[in-house]
C-alpha cells in the first residue's frame, strides 16, 4: 500500500484535447473536485467543452498541427494556469513520447504510461520483439523492418499468402496492404512506405501473413505503480471501416469462458513486458480456428472505453487519475464481474452511402436520446458548425441492457430517436449494421463492410400514404420553382420520416 507521504493528489487537471473526450474528462475530474482547463484552437472558442472547464486558454489558430498539436504551448498553458497535471485523452498528443517526457520535465504530471512503455508499444516491431520471452502468440511474419521490395519479395513466400504490410509506427489502417500474390506486392509496398512517411514521418514497413476471417478482440488492462494488474475483460471491435472502428460492444459474443480468461492473462502480460503503469488496451485478432494473435498495445484510453465502463461499473478515467496520484488499484481481478451487454455506435459527420466520405456544415437540429441505459458522450451542439479541421466523431451512442438481444433493440430505438440535421451521419449505417442478420447472429468479422454493405443498403421503405406523398411532392415542386415560399407541409413532414438524413 502507497504511505500518504507518497501521494501526489491532483489539484487542477489540463485536458490536451478537444470535443467530447474532453467533456468526458472533465466531468470525471469535477465528480473527484479537481479544477479543471481546456485548450482550445480558434475553431474551439465557444465549443461546450471548452465553456464547461472551470478555465479555458487559446493554443492557436483552427488547425490541429497549429494548436493542439504543439506540445510546448499546452504546456506553457499548464503553466499559465498552474495546471499540476495534464491528460492527454486520445489522439493528438496522448501516444508521443517525447510530449509526455516533456510534461514531466516540466514538473507536471502526465496521465499516462511511461515513456519507456509507450516507446515500445509506439512501435509494432519493438512491441513484437519485447512481447517474445512472455509466450505472446504472433501473427507469422518479419519481425524486422523490411528495407526494399528486393527483400519484401524474398521473404513473402515464406510467409505466404495473403500477407499484409503494415507500418511499424502506424495505426488507424496507415500504411497497410492486402496483398494476394506476388505480382501485387511491388506496387502496393511502394504504396504502403509512402503512406507510412507521410503519416507517421517514418517509412519502416514489414510483412505478416493476413488472418482470414479475422474478428477484431481488445482487453482493457489497469495497472498501477505498485506491482498490481488487472484486466477489464473484452470488447469487440470488428465492424470497421478503413481499418477503423465504427461499432463495438462488451462482452464479445464469440468468447466463452475459457478463452476470455486465456486472452485477459496473455493481455497482462503483454502489460508486464513494458512495465506498463495506467489504463491501457491490448489489441488481438481471433481466427476462424479461435486461435488468437497480439496485434499491437494502445497506451492511452479508447474511444470505446464506454462500455467496458458499463459491464464492469469501473470509471477508467477516475482509476487514470487515482493511479497518476499514486494510488494502488483499489480491486483485484476477483472482484471484477461482467454486468449485461454494451454497444456503442460512433456517430460520424460521414455519408456512408458515399463510401464514409466526412460532412461538414451546420448542426441545425441536434437531439440526443435519453432513456434508461443510454449513454450519449458528445461534444456538440444545436447550432454547432463542423468543420474540415477534426475528426468527424460527433458522438458515441452507448446503450447497456441485461443481455445482447435487448442491448441490440435498445440501440435500434435510440438510433430511430437520434435528431441531426445539418450534416450526413453514420447512425442509418449502425441501424443496418445492428440489424443486420449477421450481427445478430454474433456471425461477423473485419470484413463485415466489404461483405454486407452497399449504398442501398440505407434504402428504408417507409410506410407512407399516397395521400403524404402526393403533398410531399407538390410541396417539393413548389419551393423549386420559387425558393423564397415559405415552409411548405413538405418541409414539416420529411424531417420526420428522414431525421437522421441531411435536409438543406
Amino acid at each position: 500500500m502507497s504511505h500518504p507521504k507518497d501521494l501526489r493528489p491532483i489539484q487542477k487537471l489540463l485536458v490536451a484535447n478537444r470535443g467530447e473526450i474532453a467533456l468526458r474528462i472533465m466531468r470525471t475530474a469535477k465528480e473527484m473536485g479537481i479544477q479543471t482547463v481546456a485548450v482550445f484552437s480558434e475553431a474551439d472558442g465557444d465549443a461546450p467543452f471548452a465553456r464547461f472547464a472551470d478555465e479555458a486558454i487559446c493554443i492557436g489558430p483552427a488547425p490541429s498541427s497549429e494548436s493542439y498539436l504543439i506540445g510546448s504551448r499546452i504546456i506553457e498553458a499548464a503553466k499559465t494556469t498552474q495546471a499540476d497535471a495534464i491528460h492527454p485523452g486520445y489522439g493528438f498528443l496522448s501516444e508521443n513520447a517525447e510530449f509526455s517526457t516533456a510534461v514531466r520535465e516540466a514538473g507536471i504530471v502526465f496521465i499516462g504510461p511511461s515513456e519507456r512503455a509507450m516507446k515500445i508499444m509506439g512501435s509494432k516491431l519493438a512491441a513484437k520483439e519485447a512481447v517474445k520471452p512472455f509466450d505472446v502468440p504472433l501473427v507469422p511474419g518479419t519481425d524486422h523492418p523490411i528495407e526494399d521490395v528486393a527483400q519484401a519479395l524474398k521473404l513473402a513466400s515464406s510467409i505466404g499468402f495473403p500477407l499484409l504490410i503494415k507500418a511499424s509506427a502506424g495505426g488507424g489502417g496507415k500504411g497497410m496492404r492486402i496483398v494476394e500474390s506476388l505480382e501485387e506486392l511491388p506496387s502496393h509496398f511502394e504504396r504502403a512506405v509512402s503512406e507510412a512517411k507521410n503519416s507517421f514521418g517514418d517509412g519502416s514497413v514489414f510483412l505478416e501473413r493476413f488472418v482470414t476471417s479475422p474478428r477484431h478482440i481488445e482487453i482493457q488492462v489497469l495497472a498501477d505503480s505498485h506491482g498490481n494488474m488487472v484486466h477489464l475483460f473484452e470488447r469487440e471491435c470488428s465492424i470497421q471501416r478503413r481499418h477503423q472502428k465504427v461499432i463495438e460492444e462488451a462482452p464479445s459474443s464469440v468468447l466463452d469462458a475459457s478463452l476470455r480468461e486465456a486472452m485477459g492473462r496473455t493481455a497482462l502480460e503483454v502489460a508486464r513486458s513494458c512495465d506498463y503503469v495506467g489504463a491501457g488496451t491490448v489489441e488481438f485478432l481471433l481466427n476462424a480456428n479461435r486461435e488468437f494473435f497480439f496485434l499491437e498495445m494502445n497506451t492511452r484510453l479508447q474511444v470505446e472505453h464506454p462500455v467496458t465502463e458499463c459491464i464492469t461499473g469501473v470509471d477508467l478515467v477516475r482509476e487514470q487519475i487515482r493511479i497518476a496520484e499514486g494510488h494502488p488499484l483499489s480491486f483485484n481481478q476477483q472482484d471484477l464481474s461482467i454486468r449485461g451487454h454494451a454497444i456503442e455506435v460512433r456517430v460520424y459527420a460521414e455519408n456512408a452511402a458515399a463510401g464514409f466520405l466526412p460532412d461538414t456544415g451546420i448542426l441545425t437540429r441536434y437531439r440526443p436520446p435519453t432513456g434508461p441505459g443510454i449513454r450519449v458522450d458528445d461534444g456538440v451542439e444545436e447550432g454547432q458548425e463542423i468543420s474540415i479541421y477534426y475528426d468527424p466523431m460527433l458522438a458515441k451512442l452507448v446503450v447497456h441492457a441485461h443481455d445482447r438481444d435487448t442491448a441490440i433493440e435498445r440501440c435500434l430505438q435510440a438510433i430511430d430517436a437520434y435528431e441531426i440535421t445539418g450534416v450526413e451521419t453514420t447512425l442509418d449505417f449502425g441501424r443496418f449494421a445492428l440489424d443486420h442478420s449477421a450481427f445478430r447472429s454474433g456471425e461477423f468479422d473485419t470484413q463485415f463492410v466489404q461483405t454486407h454493405f452497399t449504398p442501398k443498403s440505407l434504402d428504408r421503405d417507409l410506410d407512407i400514404s399516397d395521400e403524404t406523398l402526393a403533398t410531399l411532392a407538390v410541396g417539393m415542386a413548389q419551393k423549386a420553382i420559387h425558393p423564397s415560399l415559405p415552409s411548405t407541409t413538405s418541409e414539416v413532414i420529411a424531417p420526420s420520416l428522414w431525421r437522421n438524413r441531411r435536409l438543406d
